[in-house]
């Protein structure tokens, strides 16, 4: 059976755990070469090795720190130079920024969000366009967050940098939409993954409830009535991955089983 993404390579940030290790497992699962991205090499070449192969696929790994974008930038070009195909598929994942009021966060969180949120995005999207170009497909697809349609409490740098990195995919959207080249958002609600874990943690902490009533207050706020799976979110992905999905760009598209309180 052929497969929407067969010829088809993508990179995924994150892609060692939680949403991006989701994500790369539905492309990989839809027929694309995956290169994982992400900065523990052990870890890297387990995954790739866990990932489906379909016939004649090669996946593969790159080393690199969301804290560091010019070197992250460094080793995206220099395997871009050796590989001629490119990526037509940029998977923009990284972990989030710590909890807490807005006002009472250092300028240096604020900054390091800002670089790795936005400018890593930017740098990773100046490297792989040109080759979309040339192909005359590209899928450029960011994991958000909710909050960049209504801030979430408790996590203000989260919130601010969150819709800097709308803001930046509208703008490339309109910029690449002639070009064959499509740049939406996903926005995961409350999703089953480590950051889930460490925010309810957090929130425990600081009020003496127990997790079980903190995560029962949660789930009555989403119509769905359970948390999201990382899987959930990759199911997103994969869609607007596809070519299917090419008359969609310049959107956010919430995965928060109805949470998210407007349209």
């Amino acid at each position: 059976m052929a497969l929407p993404l067969s010829s088809r390579c993508a990179l995924v940030g994150g892609s060692t755990q939680g949403i991006g290790r989701a994500v790369a497992e539905a492309l990989a699962a839809q027929g694309a070469t995956v290169t994982l991205l992400a900065r523990n090499e052990t870890t890297l070449r387990e995954v790739a090795a866990a990932l489906p192969i379909p016939a004649g696929q090669t996946h593969d790994y790159l080393v690199a720190d969301f804290d560091a974008p010019s070197h992250l930038a460094e080793v995206v070009q220099a395997y871009l130079a050796t590989h001629a195909n490119g990526f037509q598929i940029l998977v923009n994942n990284t972990g989030g920024p710590a909890g807490g009021p807005l006002l009472d966060a250092p300028i240096d969180a604020l900054l390091i969000a800002f670089n790795q949120h936005v400018i890593c995005n930017h740098l990773l999207a100046q490297a792989v366009v040109p080759g979309m170009r040339a192909a005359g497909f590209g899928r450029i697809i960011n994991i958000v967050s909710t909050s960049v349609k209504i801030p979430l409490a408790g996590l203000g740098v989260s919130n601010t940098i969150r819709g800097a990195v709308a803001s930046w995919a509208k703008t490339l959207a309109n910029e690449l939409g002639p070009h064959g080249i499509t740049v939406n958002n996903v926005l995961p609600g409350a999703t089953l993954t480590q950051r889930h874990t460490s925010l309810i943690e957090k929130k425990t902490a600081q009020t003496g409830q127990t997790t079980a009533a903190i995560e029962a207050d949660m789930l009555k706020a989403i119509p769905a009535r359970r948390f999201g799976l990382a899987e959930d979110v990759a199911a997103a992905v994969a869609f607007l991955a596809s070519p299917a999905a090419g008359y969609i760009t310049g959107t956010s598209v919430p995965v928060d089983g109805g949470r998210t309180g407007t349209l």
